[in-house]
């Protein structure tokens, strides 16, 4: 745990966002270690993502209230009563509200406008449940400069649809259909689909299924610029 609380809205989002990379790990690439901990016959158990990006699978505070608003409890309970996918979906969710309830924690002093920035910023990525369900591809870490969407950016977006103007899903709901069955895999050449996970080239801005380049959600979110394999093969030569 930090030794001081963030307090402005790029400390706050700081922290949650190695939070939320502790979490999304655990729940992805050391999921067979948090499988393993997470023991039915335990008692009330908790998964804890830290600021270092560290995670935990503990007992929750005795105090109370805590420092902290607290994740879900008993988690471990459910864990051999549903599907492993099913279990660590719902585990995702859970962190999920967690993840919110400690940032708008720290945020409670932050004006409106500080706080929509602040929401703006985490909304800008995927949530644990879209990466651990592997329905939404991953999107580029929003910088803390900009709080929102690049305007130039058409790198890999919450729906698997590039767009050069982002706006809100609810004002371009119609338009977003016609862009997206323009969308073709630069691999395969299938058409866009929403049920699949796709991911955008930093640097042709083609576009291709996880499947076809290999890349899953829990792969993609720890890319940070990512290259087709036709530009790597240009890059070599």
């Amino acid at each position: 745990m930090a030794s001081s609380s963030p307090r402005t809205v790029e400390e706050i989002f700081k922290d949650y966002d190695s939070r939320r990379s502790a979490i999304v790990r655990a729940l992805t690439f050391d999921v067979d270690d948090f499988y393993s901990q997470c023991d039915p016959d335990k008692e009330n158990l908790c998964l804890y993502g830290y600021p270092n990006e560290a995670w935990e699978v503990a007992l929750p505070a005795e105090e109370v209230p805590s420092e902290l608003p607290e994740p879900a409890l008993g988690i471990n309970f459910a864990r051999d009563g549903m599907n492993r996918k099913d279990w660590l979906s719902l585990v995702a969710v859970h962190s999920d509200c967690w993840l919110l309830s400690v940032a708008f924690y720290f945020g409670a002093r932050l004006n409106r406008n500080e706080r929509k920035r602040l929401f703006s910023m985490m909304n800008d990525l995927p949530t644990v449940f879209e990466v651990v369900s592997e329905r939404k591809p991953v999107k580029e870490k929003p910088t803390l400069e900009s709080g929102s969407k690049s305007q130039n950016s058409t790198k890999r977006s919450i729906d698997g649809q590039p767009r050069n103007n982002p706006k809100l899903a609810d004002e371009s709901y119609e338009h977003d259909e016609e862009e997206q069955g323009d969308t073709f895999c630069g691999s395969c050449g299938g058409g866009y689909n929403s049920d699949e996970f796709w991911i955008g080239c930093d640097n042709c801005e083609r576009w291709y299924h996880g499947r076809c380049v290999k890349i899953t959600p829990a792969k993609a979110e720890m890319i940070k610029v990512y290259k087709c394999p036709s530009c790597q093969k240009k890059a070599r030569q």
